[in-house]
């Protein structure tokens, strides 16, 4: 199938893919009465008198804004808000989907990051948490930052959500080869939104000492090669990242640094790797080579190599590593809980979850299925628990 031809079919077929449905059908003037005025009054003034009454008698605690700028859509970049449109209705899709979630897209006609942050403060009341999307790095970076103060959970997918699967991937990659979390060298290739959420989740960055497990080298590597202490070419998120990684300060190409590693984890460009590079790295590696469509390096190149365990961002290879495996549980587990934001023990009780979800995991299986309805329900009972437990910690 030609899907970006079907796909444009469909669009056009459909004007779109979601709609506003009513809960109640309104046939009498009763119905009307209860729904709107007089009745609607009553809630009204429960919630005035009561700002936490909205979670009880509005759509709040089952409903998301799914906020982009269009600056970092897909593979397509700055496309703008009106062609990011798409992508967000999908995202909205899932939300029901695999959560019953309300999830509606909020695409600015802005990239200011100023401007940005004022609007989603005052769109926030309608809402129960913010999830953001498709925003470019490093201004992703701050916009999420500055929101945790917003008393709904606010999450970056882009970051969080694709570090999250990581994570979960890599557990059950590491019982494959009989490896632990804390023996490995990691390379990361890419330094943008989830390279470096992937980064700091996997040297624990924000979690305390007993409920994480660092892996024991990180190297970060972006277009230019390793980031490393000597160059002057590195922005305030990339100077970040070496306060945790790079402990030798070593330098050269993604090609030099994976040399004796353990794990390879792509979220850059297509074609990156071979097979000879891959036998440079330690015995049984795993790679997630995360590029779409096509990935650093496909499967099959990468276990000529002697790679133990793959996995790619696509449907049609095994091994995908797909946020919809994650955002949608996240945001009903916070939804649940009333959580007022996501925290790090959060987004760990989501990735192990989802590994937990893989029964036996083995070199073709170490992600569960991506329409797996069961995972969402996993994550978020998991998320639920951890958020009930920070409750003294973050609100």
């Amino acid at each position: 199938m030609d899907y970006f031809k079907e796909s444009l079919k469909l669009h056009k077929k459909n004007q779109g893919k979601i709609e506003v449905t009513s809960k109640i059908d309104v046939q009498t003037t009763e119905d009307l009465s209860l729904v709107y005025s007089p009745g609607v009054a009553e809630p009204c003034i429960k919630i005035s008198q009561n700002q936490e009454a909205v979670w009880d008698y509005t759509l709040k605690s089952s409903t998301v804004a799914i906020v982009s700028d269009g600056s970092a859509v897909l593979g397509l970049g700055n496309i703008g808000a009106r062609a990011a449109i798409p992508v967000m209705e999908g995202k909205a899709m899932l939300f029901k989907k695999f959560a019953d979630i309300n999830g509606f897209p909020i695409c600015l006609d802005t990239q200011d990051t100023e401007e940005i942050i004022r609007t989603v403060r005052l769109i926030a009341p309608v809402f129960g948490g913010i999830n953001l999307e498709d925003i470019n790095a490093p201004k992703c970076f701050e916009i999420e930052n500055r929101l945790q103060d917003l008393g709904i959970p606010v999450f970056h997918d882009d970051q969080h959500g694709t570090a999250i699967v990581v994570i979960a991937g890599l557990i059950n990659a590491c019982k494959v080869v009989k490896k632990k979390l804390e023996d490995l060298t990691v390379v990361v290739n890419g330094a943008g939104a989830a390279g470096v959420a992937i980064a700091k989740m996997l040297k624990c960055i924000g979690f305390s000492e007993d409920e994480c497990t660092p892996v024991k080298e990180l190297i970060m590597c972006d277009s230019t090669g390793i980031i490393h202490r000597d160059r002057k070419d590195l922005n305030k998120s990339k100077l970040e990242l070496l306060t945790f990684s790079n402990s030798a300060n070593r330098s050269g190409s993604v090609k030099d640094a994976i040399v004796g590693a353990d794990v390879f984890i792509g979220v850059s460009v297509a074609n990156l790797l071979t097979a000879r590079d891959i036998k440079k790295m330690n015995k049984d590696a795993i790679i997630f080579a995360l590029a779409n469509p096509v990935p650093e390096i496909m499967p099959e190149e990468a276990y000529k190599g002697g790679a133990a365990v793959v996995g790619t961002g696509r449907s049609d290879l095994p091994n995908q590593v797909n946020n919809v495996l994650g955002f949608p549980g996240v945001f009903r587990g916070a939804l649940d809980a009333k959580a007022k934001v996501i925290s790090p023990s959060m987004k760990l009780a989501a990735a192990y979850a989802i590994a937990k979800c893989v029964k036996n995991p083995s070199r073709e299986c170490v992600i569960p299925p991506c329409l797996d309805l069961n995972v969402a329900k996993e994550v978020a009972k998991a998320v639920k628990k951890a958020a009930l437990k920070d409750v003294d910690t973050y609100w």
